[in-house]
């Protein structure tokens, strides 16, 4: 699979990367932190004093010559110790799972807004599960890298150190040896299966994410697998990607089983030689029963959580593989951007003036060549044209979704790359050729144009789009569901919903970009008529196909290859007899009903 723009390797530099990265967001509870690690001391110390509490109170028992003799304080302190490590442990889990949570809140909430930062080349390329799944990965990888490296790596380490001290003190030279040298093999066995083992859980990561995304793809456009027919195609290409991940994950287990057999074989081992040697230190009175226990818990009690290292690791080094790559999304750069410093625009008037300008989405495919024209307040302006010619990239520029390559785009004199984006964005409402509505109501589709407008705001939106009669029509009325992409209304319905939607947003600037290119004729003249109302007193830039719902413009662009080669009124325009009257001539003769029409009439 491709790996976005920004992502690196990973590697122990990339490692020191994701601690850099996530480390301020943990930093900002210094004092939570500092208590969780507190707890975490007092609870290995705990947990080192046990056996050494259970190997005196066994040959206490041992030593006993009186009946019932029992050494009450020792089994109460060890009793408490036990109590101890548990209640440090819960309280540590406690205090710094705020600071993992808050944490993962942070993260994701900057990686969304930061994903909506981003130019919209990004969003055409992208694959929108593919990006779901890393932003999920990448918080998961937060919480596990928490929980097991700060919570269980760490402190094992950490007690493993301690455990040594007190063999090496207590018992000697050899029984801190053989522990260490078990403890390495262990580990060493574990991090070299387990590296071998990262290209399957790699593949599987990578077949499991392509299998999700097509998923996505395949079910959101489900309309057009049925219209060609094609459901067995997706569930072949859904099989090829399931083939792969079980290909993946079937090497995945049986290298796990090896790793976990060795695991087995090595504290077996490390456990079997200890004892012999306490065995034999036993039988020549050097140490006594009560060592005899303590040794022997003390190696379960350091191999135990030792137990899952194989998998900790692997786990850990996913976990840091999946939030390197959810950062990498924050370092990708959108190239639309803004001053820190930049005023917002002051929209008076609202005059759009295009001048000289010219654009192109690469340097081999030029779209606008010194494109000049202005819309003065109040006023509506329609841009025809071929397909291909350049007219819903005007609309793009106006919006600020790229930037000019050349002259400057203003409105009110004032440059819209100067300005802030959220204030330009404000100020233009647009009806849009393919209108795409949430899976929700019809009320939080119209109200998403100012989530905090009143009821009787959205109503009388509502109303001006001409959707309250069909509002009246459903029982559920504007509770009713759209389903996903708005599906479960017709088209000219999501057009009135977008109407609705752009003038509850009371922009000053309004575009309409082949608003009706996709209705019937009925459906287009109401929507016309809702459009011709709305556009009263506003600044209106219409894109247009169809030449007939352009007629009452104030003023017609004519627009091919990306040059404006004509310009004025539909009536002036048709005097001309020039490419728009050969365009609305040959439009005329398509709009006639054919023999064939009239006859099924």
């Amino acid at each position: 699979m491709p790996q976005p723009h920004g992502f690196t390797p990973h590697t122990w530099s990339g490692n020191w990367t994701v601690f850099r990265e996530m480390s301020p967001y943990f930093l900002a509870f210094p004092g939570r932190i500092g208590l969780a690690a507190l707890c975490l001391l007092l609870a290995k110390l705990a947990n080192v004093a046990v056996p050494l509490v259970f190997g005196h109170l066994v040959d206490e028992l041992d030593a006993a010559t009186q009946p019932f003799a029992v050494p009450v304080a020792l089994i109460l302190y060890y009793g408490l110790l036990r109590f101890a490590n548990n209640l440090a442990g819960e309280i540590r889990d406690t205090i710094f799972g705020r600071v993992s949570e808050r944490a993962m809140h942070a993260i994701g909430l900057k990686v969304f807004q930061h994903l909506h930062a981003l130019d919209v080349e990004y969003h055409l390329a992208r694959r929108t599960g593919g990006v779901a799944r890393d932003i999920e990965r990448g918080t998961n990888g937060i919480d596990f890298l928490m929980r097991f490296l700060i919570f269980n790596i760490v402190p094992t380490l950490f007690e493993i150190g301690l455990v040594i001290l007190v063999l090496l003190a207590r018992f000697g030279a050899w029984y801190a040896a053989i522990l260490f040298l078990a403890i390495a093999a262990y580990v060493l066995f574990s991090v070299v299966v387990t590296d071998k083992r990262t290209r399957f859980v790699r593949d599987m990561n990578v077949a499991d994410s392509q299998t999700h995304a097509h998923a996505v793809d395949s079910l959101l456009n489900f309309e057009t697998v049925r219209y060609f027919g094609n459901e067995g195609y997706e569930a072949k290409i859904y099989d090829e990607h399931l083939e792969k991940w079980e290909t993946a994950r079937r090497n995945n287990r049986l290298t796990l089983a090896a790793l976990n057999v060795g695991q087995a074989l090595i504290i077996s081992l490390g456990l079997t030689g200890v004892l012999l040697l306490a065995g034999f230190g036993v039988a020549g009175d050097r140490i006594t029963i009560g060592d005899f226990t303590t040794l022997n818990l003390y190696i379960v009690q350091v191999f135990m959580p030792l137990n899952f290292l194989g998998f900790v690791y692997r786990e850990i080094k996913r976990a840091l593989a999946d939030i390197e790559h959810m950062f990498s999304l924050l370092r990708l750069d959108p190239t639309i951007a803004q001053r820190n410093d930049a005023p917002s625009l002051h929209v008076g008037a609202a005059a759009i003036r295009f001048e000289q300008v010219a654009f192109a989405y690469r340097p081999d495919r030029q779209i606008l060549r010194d494109v000049s024209f202005t819309v003065e307040p109040g006023r509506k302006v329609a841009i025809v044209g071929p397909s291909g010619s350049g007219k819903s990239t005007i609309a793009r520029l106006l919006f600020r979704f790229y930037d000019v390559g050349a002259g400057r785009i203003t409105i009110d004199d004032q440059d819209i790359r100067e300005v802030r984006l959220d204030s330009l964005r404000a100020a233009i409402g647009v009806v849009p050729q393919d209108t795409v509505l949430f899976n929700n109501t019809i009320r939080y589709n119209i109200a998403y144009g100012r989530p905090d407008a009143s009821a009787d705001e959205i109503l009388e939106a509502v109303r001006l789009a001409q959707l309250d009669g069909f509002v009246a029509q459903l029982p559920e009325g504007l509770e009713t569901l759209v389903g996903e992409r708005g599906l479960k209304v017709s088209g000219g319905e999501k057009q009135r919903i977008a109407i609705a939607r752009m003038l509850l947003k009371r922009p000053k600037i309004l575009v309409f970009d082949e608003a009706t290119s996709s209705l019937d004729s009925h459906a287009e003249q109401e929507i016309l008529r809702a459009l011709r109302a709305v556009a009263v007193r506003h600044t209106t830039l219409v894109i247009a196909h169809r030449l007939a719902t352009i007629i009452d413009a104030d003023r017609i662009l004519v627009l091919r290859h990306g040059a404006i080669i004509e310009h004025g009124t539909h009536p002036e325009l048709l005097e001309q007899g020039g490419v728009y009257a050969r365009l609305w001539r040959m439009q005329q003769r398509q709009a006639e009903p054919t023999q064939s029409d009239l006859a099924l009439v």
